[in-house]
Order: C-alpha cells, then sequence, then structure tokens
C-alpha cells in the first residue's frame, strides 16, 4: 500500500533511523510481529520485555509506512464520545475503554522516560464545539466524565475566548494528554528489541499465513518460512486485506507543520493541543521545538494518486482555517502531508484472534484518531491472550462485537 504523499515532517526530520537485514533463511520464534511501525514496535516491546522470544517483520524499512505520516495526538479521549460508547455497550464497558485510554497515556510517558529524545511532553487537551447545536453533546459528554471520575474543566464561550483566543460556543478543557514522535519512538524500540535478542527483518514482506494447531507458519514470496508459536499482525491498515471480513474503513487526512513559532506568540498552544466537535474535525498540536502541527479536512478518497494531487490544496485550506481560529498567530507553512488512515465504526480497536484464522493468529487493529494510544493497551492485552490469562478488555475489543 503506498500510504502517504508529500512531505511527512517526521521522515524529513529523523532520516532513516536504522537499518535492519532482511530475511535470508527460515527462523522459528515464539511470537511474529507482522508490521515494524509504532503498533508493532509497541507489542514487540511488551511481549519481549517478558522473556518472549521475538521477531519483528516489516515489508518496508521499519517506521516508513502510517508511522512516519502519522501526528501522534496521545490523548484519552476517543473519537466516540463515552456517552455515544455508553449507549452502544453500556456505561460500564464505556468508562472502561475510556480509564484504559487514560492509563495508556501514563504508560507511554513512562515508556518514552526510559527510552529518551522521542520528543514526548505531557499535553492539555482542549475539545471545543464548532456550533451551537453540538453544545448539548459535549455538555452531555463532560457531566458523564465527571460522574465517573475523570478531571476536566467546563469553559462557556466567554472563558473560552479569554484564556484561548478562540469563538465557539462552549469547550472541555482536560489536563491529560501527551505528544510524541511516533516513528523516533518505533525506530528507538526496536533497536533497543535488537540489542537484547529480539530479531527484526525489514523489506522482507509476507505472503502467506498458515495456522495449525500448535504453530503458524509465515511464508514469503521467495519460498521462505517463519514458523512461530503465535503471529501478531500488526501491518496498520493493511492488515485488513488479510480478512475476508471488512472492519474498518480506509479513508485519506492531510495535515502541514509550520517554521518553528515563538512560545510567547504561540501562547496556550504551546501545551494544549486542540481539537473539534465537527466530523471530520480540525485538530492541531506544537512540537518540542515550538512548531505548529496542524490536521484534519479528511475524505473517502484512497486513491494515492488523487491523494497526491490533493496535498497542497488540503494543506492551503487548513492553514486558512486555522487562520480564522487564531488570527494573530504567525505561521509559515513549512510542510505538508497526506496519509491513509482507518476507522471503525464504533472507533474502538479490534485485538485478537479472528474466526478465519484461529487463536494463534492475532490482530493488532489500532485505529483512528486514538491509535498510539490503544497500541499501548493492545501490547498488554496480546500479551494476556499469548499467556492465556484474562484481560477486561478482551471481549469488548475483539471482533466479536461486529458479528
Amino acid at each position: 500500500m503506498d500510504l502517504k504523499s508529500g512531505y511527512p515532517f517526521w521522515a524529513v526530520k529523523n532520516g532513516l533511523m536504522c537499518k535492519f537485514p532482511r530475511l535470508k533463511a527460515d527462523i522459528s520464534c515464539d511470537v511474529a510481529v507482522v508490521g515494524g511501525g509504532i503498533t508493532g514496535a509497541l507489542i514487540a516491546d511488551e511481549l519481549g520485555k517478558n522473556g518472549f522470544d521475538v521477531v519483528v517483520i516489516e515489508q518496508r524499512d521499519i517506521g516508513w509506512g502510517s508511522s512516519a505520516a502519522s501526528t501522534a495526538l496521545l490523548q484519552y479521549e476517543i473519537d466516540t464520545h463515552m456517552a455515544d460508547l455508553a449507549r452502544m455497550y453500556g456505561e460500564f464497558q464505556a468508562v472502561l475503554a475510556y480509564n484504559a485510554c487514560a492509563d495508556a497515556i501514563t504508560d507511554l510517558r513512562d515508556l518514552a522516560n526510559d527510552l529518551g529524545d522521542v520528543d514526548f511532553d505531557m499535553q492539555e487537551s482542549l475539545y471545543y464545539a464548532s456550533t451551537r447545536s453540538d453544545s448539548e453533546p459535549l455538555r452531555e459528554e463532560y457531566e458523564l466524565r465527571i460522574k465517573h471520575g475523570f478531571e476536566a474543566e467546563w469553559l462557556d464561550s466567554r472563558s473560552l475566548k479569554e484564556r484561548f483566543g478562540i469563538k465557539a460556543p462552549c469547550a472541555i478543557l482536560t489536563a491529560l494528554a501527551a505528544r510524541v514522535d511516533p516513528y523516533r519512538m518505533a525506530s528507538k524500540l526496536l533497536i533497543r528489541l535488537a540489542e537484547h535478542g529480539g530479531r527484526v527483518f525489514d523489506r522482507t514482506e509476507i505472503h502467506t499465513i498458515v495456522p495449525d494447531k500448535e504453530s503458524v507458519t509465515l511464508g514469503t514470496p521467495g519460498g521462505l518460512r517463519i514458523d512461530a508459536g503465535h503471529v501478531v499482525m500488526a501491518a496498520g491498515y493493511a492488515s485488513q486485506k488479510w480478512l475476508n471480513q471488512s472492519v474498518s474503513k480506509n479513508r485519506s487526512s492531510y495535515a502541514f507543520i509550520t517554521d518553528p513559532v515563538e512560545t510567547a506568540e504561540l501562547g496556550p498552544l504551546a501545551s494544549t493541543m486542540v481539537w473539534e466537535s465537527a466530523r471530520p474535525y480540525l485538530y492541531m498540536r506544537t512540537t518540542g521545538d515550538g512548531r505548529l502541527l496542524v490536521g484534519g479536512d479528511d475524505d473517502d478518497i484512497d486513491i494515492p494518486e488523487r491523494r497526491h494531487r490533493r496535498v497542497e490544496g488540503k494543506s492551503r485550506g487548513l492553514y486558512r482555517k486555522v487562520g480564522k481560529l487564531f488570527p494573530e498567530l504567525p505561521m509559515t507553512l513549512a510542510f505538508s502531508w497526506g496519509g491513509t488512515f482507518a476507522e471503525t465504526e464504533d472507533g474502538l480497536p479490534f485485538f485478537g484472534a479472528h474466526t478465519q484464522y484461529g487463536p494463534r493468529v492475532l490482530f493488532a487493529m489500532a485505529y483512528g484518531g486514538n491509535g498510539i494510544s490503544y497500541s499501548m493497551i493492545g501490547a498488554g492485552l496480546l500479551r494476556a491472550i499469548i499467556e492465556d490469562r484474562p484481560h477486561p478488555l478482551a471481549e469488548l475489543f475483539s471482533f466479536s462485537r461486529i458479528s
């Protein structure tokens, strides 16, 4: 899959951080992770440091797929409101999912501190109503979060304007959010895995998956074999091609990043990510060197050639939207890009086995705006499945909820 267009900032900033060998011989392992982006890296890290012999297989260079194009907003807030999830699956399950995402933020913080130098920083999150008709759903959402112990602050239009300079009906301000460089984090996780005995192969394509009762055999187009006790399919948006059931919809999203802006000019944006209630939503956050990263204007087109042609126009449109929201903010557009992303109907991920393959082939489909947070949750969830232990989210995040 051609997953990105234009000039994704992380690829420009970091260059190619690491290079691993191609697979050149048959091998065996406890767990084979197919996919070397941020999702595969987090899962491989969790398994590797808990005693599993892990092999990671990536068809590109490590982290060079959708992770290089991710805008990496880390939030506990799911694209689907807690109130809406409660109507779908019950209040207990909705709160469980939100709490897990909140825990994932602090888990990612601890992991980033351990790795070092991945542009991680804690942020606030400002979620504002795009229109007056969105005020009531936002208020319902705020009250449900407060009911279940989430820290949040309600801002009316006056306080929102005074504190953030945004003209909108209302907003929810929360303190638990973060930012990260996803390509750098994935690369450093897999470098560390290899240093501690794990095996990582890039530029190696998987062509076949053959499960049996005791193991799974992966095959390459050249006839090489990987025999594994379990396989985790963490191939990002390409994972859907391995399923005969459609569980997500691929779309295209767009982003741009500015030259560095002085902290005084950024004001509260220096430490606050901003997003809106409209769907698709405009969102923005800063980087460690003071650049403003802006994304949104998603569309239903997942044809690379058409996405390539739209990047410039989409970035100009996003630039105008930010200029309207913050007319005094000085911005010089530096790089713009587009990329494939996927959404599930309810905004939740899929982690676990699918009936098509049986219990030894596990999928990690961490889609939507919470992809990295979901991947952190999924690392522990999949480890629990492999170790035959229960996990509180195993059922909610399984394929059974749509079967």
